[in-house]
């Protein structure tokens, strides 16, 4: 079966992707291929594993976060997930890309090309000085993530036994442990 209509397929019960959405998928899954062979991007090469863990998980995550405009930092982004599946199912959001690895950040830049919402910050997130309303990651320490001051909220890619006892969790179909981990502060209203 081909990426387009596995990914259709197993994404059906959560979110019907238009076709201009699944071929910005489908243009990234082929791209992510292409670079994968002299880039380490991602060891998933199995095209299920790849779309249920890759692109399945990184959209119900999209799914989890509140209506924007929001400014939201994929910190680690790496092969580009979270944040390009999101990016292309949440056209509301905003989204920064942030790798520190310069060639993952040139395949960034050639995978945000005709994405109007999505941006590459090529640099560590320690550095970025700009500050969001979440931030989203995969692969990525969840202390780390929570220590960067980058944004209040978080949306993380886990494994149960990394999760937050503080956070709330959403379990992910596709098996192997793995849950959304929200970790959200309310914000209270300022008094003048």
């Amino acid at each position: 079966m081909a990426f387009r209509a596995l990914l259709s397929e197993e994404f059906r019960p959560y979110a019907t992707l238009s076709l201009h959405q699944l071929d910005l998928l489908e243009k990234h899954f082929l791209l992510l291929q292409h670079w994968n062979r002299t880039l380490n991007l991602t060891r998933i090469d199995d095209l299920l594993e790849n779309v249920r863990l890759n692109y399945c998980e990184s959209l119900f995550l999209g799914l989890k976060l509140p209506p924007g405009p929001l400014r939201i930092a994929d910190v680690g982004s790496g092969a580009g997930f979270p944040g390009i599946p999101i990016a292309i199912i949440r056209p509301d959001l905003n989204l920064t890309l942030i790798e520190s690895h310069q060639r993952k950040a040139v395949f960034l830049r050639e995978a945000a090309n005709g994405i109007p919402n999505l941006h590459v910050f090529a640099a560590r997130a320690e550095v970025c000085s700009e500050r969001f309303d979440w931030i989203v990651a995969r692969a990525v320490l969840p202390a780390r993530v929570r220590t960067l001051g980058l944004a209040p909220n978080s949306a993380l890619l886990l494994s149960r036994r990394a999760a937050f006892p503080d956070s709330e969790l959403f379990e992910l179909p596709w098996g192997r442990d793995r849950i959304v981990d929200v970790f959200h502060v309310e914000l209270k209203p300022q008094h003048d």
